[in-house]
């Protein structure tokens, strides 16, 4: 099964990562989409120097396109008819229960001829995350939707006291946008990916849509 990965660099994309290579998935690339810029990961504000090292521990390349939201799925379905051409037959997401993200997926996939594989499809939220913490994987959590958290769970290692601190409207994974993580250790990584948080910032969005978030910023 030759496969791409759409990879965030988070836990959830780590743990649907796990499960496909463990499902036998010859996962060829992991797909990252960046900004306009290429300063930052769309989902997760990550700069490319620690995705290229995540892909490098993990030992499997890279593939970085940028993107404006305007322009993202004229670009990633472009990206996919790459991958067809190369032999990649399926795709894997990390999506765990949004409707709109697997309809989405299957749509840009249907287009280029590929499959959607979505490994954590309807599983319970805090069976997922307790499960990747139990097979030894670390994250730091590095943007927090100030609708739902405040600045102190921004830049926290996503552990088990992290969700206990979580109120009790937001679930653990943050499936609904609440926080996104950087995975940097466990079972799948060949070396620890070096990463240093230098500080917290405020920072709004106009597109997709209005947003007030925090962001650690890492090196």
């Amino acid at each position: 099964m030759k496969s791409f990965f759409s990879w965030s660099g988070g836990k959830d994309s780590m743990l649907a990562l796990h499960r496909a290579l463990d499902a036998g998935h010859e996962i060829r690339a992991l797909l990252a989409m960046f900004d306009e810029t290429g300063e930052r990961s769309r989902s997760h504000a990550l700069p490319p120097s620690l995705m290229q090292a995540q892909a490098d521990a993990l030992g499997i390349p890279l593939v970085m396109r940028r993107a404006s939201w305007a322009t993202y799925e004229a670009v990633f379905t472009e990206q996919l008819h790459v991958f067809s051409a190369q032999g990649i037959t399926r795709g894997v997401f990390g999506d765990i229960d949004l409707q709109p993200h697997r309809d989405w997926e299957e749509k840009v996939c249907a287009a280029a001829g590929l499959q959607a594989v979505l490994p954590l499809w309807h599983e319970p939220r805090r069976a997922l995350a307790d499960e990747l913490l139990a097979l030894g994987y670390r994250a730091r959590v590095v943007c927090v939707d100030a609708r739902h958290l405040d600045a102190s769970f921004c830049g926290r290692e996503y552990d088990a006291r992290f969700i206990a601190d979580l109120p009790a409207a937001v679930d653990a994974c943050g499936e609904n946008g609440e926080f996104h993580t950087f995975v940097f250790d466990g079972p799948r990584f060949a070396q620890p990916v070096r990463h240093e948080l230098v500080k917290i910032v405020e920072h709004e969005t106009r597109s997709p849509a209005p947003g007030h978030f925090f962001i650690a910023e890492l090196r």
